[in-house]
């Protein structure tokens, strides 16, 4: 007897499905993981990279991938060099600004008051704008590039909850919040990223950011 119904395929079912999703995507992790870490060479890094791939996979059209394992590879691939170009992007054009290079002499005055003015503007933001802890984080991570672990043993703070703290600067920094600033604490900030940047000395700057989390 015919019938009108028209049923979805099964196969379709099946790859539309969220456990295999999952299935397909835990398979492929241990080299999607060794992709990543290729690229980026930081574990937590790579880690960050894996979560960004299962979140876009859960949201992938998969009745249309004709391989996922070489879809995902090649996710991996593309989102580890975005994290990389991304890298350099923020120590050009946001670090810059906050960490002047002493090394030049050859600035002229203007160029050099202008540069000043920058970098207090740049630690007044985040001042304004950032907790102890979200500051120490991303001044360590994004303005000296120190490796995760070393800003957790410094801050005395786990690796993941560091990941995350400066993940939410990043985000804060681009917000409208405001908390007020003293002079003294603008100054003794401004004048301990100056000497770090300057003369590459950073224990003085990692004890001034240590020591205002636990006040």
């Amino acid at each position: 007897m015919s019938t009108t119904t028209l049923e979805q395929p099964a196969a379709a079912v099946v790859v539309d499905d969220l456990e295999y999703a999952t299935s397909v995507f835990m398979t492929a992790r241990p080299r999607l993981f060794k992709v990543a870490y290729r690229v980026l060479g930081d574990v937590s890094e790579a880690e960050d990279v894996m979560q960004d791939v299962w979140l876009r996979w859960q949201r992938t059209d998969r009745t249309v991938v004709a391989n996922p394992p070489a879809f995902l590879a090649t996710m991996t691939a593309r989102l580890a060099i975005n994290v990389v170009k991304s890298a350099r992007r923020r120590h050009e054009t946001c670090v810059g600004p906050w960490l002047p290079d002493r090394a030049g002499t050859s600035v002229d005055p203007q160029t050099e008051a202008e540069r000043g003015e920058a970098v207090e503007q740049a630690v007044h933001l985040l001042l304004e704008r950032l907790s102890p802890a979200e500051r120490a984080a991303y001044v360590l991570r994004e303005g000296f590039e120190y490796p995760y672990r070393q800003i957790a043993e410094i801050l005395q703070l786990g690796a993941a909850n560091t990941r995350q703290l400066v993940t939410r600067a990043r985000q804060r920094l681009t917000a409208d919040r405001r908390q007020p600033v003293t002079t003294t604490t603008h100054r003794r900030l401004l004048q301990a990223l100056v000497a770090a940047a300057g003369g590459g000395d950073l224990a003085e700057l990692e004890e001034l950011l240590a020591n205002d989390i636990r006040r």
